[in-house]
């Protein structure tokens, strides 16, 4: 048994900031942004805008679209690393929330990668048919762990909420593969809040903010996802000519860009829309998933390949059927 993507669901903060907005926040300019990360506005999460509200409001629209009932759902995982609590869960939030009374809950912390690890854990359930249907969510607040006065990260970052809905399949396709690189982790970091160090009146929490090797990254990211992408389809016994679509996180459209160019496929098969979203982590891959269906540039029977890349250092691949 496979889970087969039954539905899809995304919730975009209402609040957007443009690159005009910044520019008064610090230094920088829309064609300073534009040029090093192809990123024109980020939506930007208000009050009540929380990880787990934003889960639920996509999750719900996956419900939606799949026609299925939140208690028809057995397993809600949600990726985040920017949950404001740390217990109860997100997912147990989400459940509360929508209704999922017979679900099991719990979330899952990768960065980047996040939403294609969840996919993953939740084909291992379904595929031991423990469980029929799962609801897997990728929602992040990032910008409570943004510092707004450095403009080499926060330029890029934006929230956000995807989500879809996995039914047990017999006949569907799911082929992963994921990698960890441990040593190289201090090139995207963030320490958590929930330290005595940062309960002293006068704390310095600069280091509670994300911080990135900008240039470190980069470079993981170039060489490390064309890497295992190509590890994806030779497990499949897939070739290029094959894909329909590579469905990359959203981090930066040099990265993206770059990809193409080593895979030596064209741009048109890398689906993008951080120029209006930004870079919203474990959320950018299953919003934008949810914006190509909507905008019905899936088809039936396309071959596709989602790939993560982040903190960890963390990375993976998996082709589809859709």
């Amino acid at each position: 048994m496979v889970g087969k993507i039954k539905g899809t669901g995304s919730y975009r903060p209402v609040q957007v900031w443009d690159n005009a907005k910044l520019s008064h926040m610090m230094e920088t300019s829309d064609e300073w942004i534009r040029g090093r990360t192809g990123i024109g506005q980020r939506h930007i999460a208000s009050r009540g805008e929380t990880v787990a509200y934003m889960a639920a409001r996509a999750a719900g629209e996956a419900l939606r679209d799949a026609e299925v009932r939140p208690e028809e759902i057995d397993l809600i995982l949600v990726s985040t690393m920017s949950a404001e609590r740390i217990m109860p869960c997100a997912a147990c939030e989400v459940q509360k929330l929508i209704g999922a009374v017979n679900a099991t809950c719990f979330d899952l912390n990768s960065a980047c990668t996040g939403f294609l690890l969840a996919l993953n854990t939740a084909q291992a359930y379904l595929g031991q048919q423990i469980y029929k249907r799962a609801l897997v969510i990728g929602a992040e607040v990032l910008s409570h762990l943004t510092n707004w006065q450095d403009r080499s990260t926060c330029v890029l970052f934006g929230d956000g909420a995807g989500a879809v809905v996995l039914e047990a399949e017999e006949d569907a396709v799911y082929v992963q593969a994921t990698h960890s690189i441990g040593k190289g982790g201090e090139a995207l970091t963030c320490t958590s809040r929930n330290q005595p160090e940062f309960a002293e009146k006068d704390a310095d929490i600069s280091a509670s903010y994300m911080q990135m090797d900008g240039k470190e990254v980069f470079k993981f990211a170039v060489s490390k996802v064309p890497e295992v992408i190509f590890e994806v389809l030779e497990k499949a016994g897939k070739t290029k000519d094959e894909i329909r679509f590579y469905m990359l996180h959203q981090a930066n459209q040099r990265i993206v860009s770059s990809v193409a160019k080593h895979m030596k496929e064209p741009l048109e098969k890398y689906p993008m829309n951080i120029e209006r979203l930004g870079n919203t982590s474990s959320a950018s891959i299953p919003l934008l998933l949810d914006e190509w269906k909507k905008r019905g540039k899936l088809n039936p029977g396309d071959w596709i390949v989602l790939a993560g890349f982040g903190g960890g250092l963390t990375y993976g691949a998996s082709l589809m059927r859709w």
